[in-house]
């Protein structure tokens, strides 16, 4: 049953990251692609903002396909863990923990799920979860 749960918890995390990554990367699904987001990026002062664009749209896009299919899960999870973890800090913290606010409740989520991804790894339903 745990291998199920682990399962469960990829998918849902790694399409919902992967999803993003196809907004940020590649501008699909309504989303700004890199350009649009390097100029999100400048007003939180990332500097430079295209290569962090760049660095992040397509770390969602690639660690969400390596939870889908179960990939490097730990690496996946900690690479993600850190984007969700920068845009609470950059974004989300100053306006408190609930999200009706625009707080940080759903990061925090998310961190806790690429938490359990971490420490548990796959499980046996996937291509190959060494990492």
């Amino acid at each position: 049953m745990m291998d199920l749960a682990l399962l469960a918890l990829r998918l849902g995390i790694g399409i919902m990251f992967f999803g993003h990554g196809l907004q940020l990367a590649l501008g699909k699904l309504g989303g700004p692609g890199i350009v649009g987001f390097a100029k999100m990026l400048e007003g939180l002062r990332f500097v430079p903002a295209i290569f962090w664009s760049y660095l992040a749209g397509y770390t969602t896009l690639i660690a969400g396909l390596f939870l889908i299919l179960g990939v490097s899960p730990r690496l996946s999870g900690f690479s993600l863990l850190i984007f969700i973890a920068v845009a609470a800090y950059k974004v989300h913290l100053s306006r408190g923990f609930f999200i009706q606010g625009g707080g940080f409740e759903y990061n925090f989520v998310i961190a806790c799920a690429c938490i359990a991804l971490i420490i548990a790894g796959a499980g046996k339903y996937s291509l190959w979860n060494k990492f």
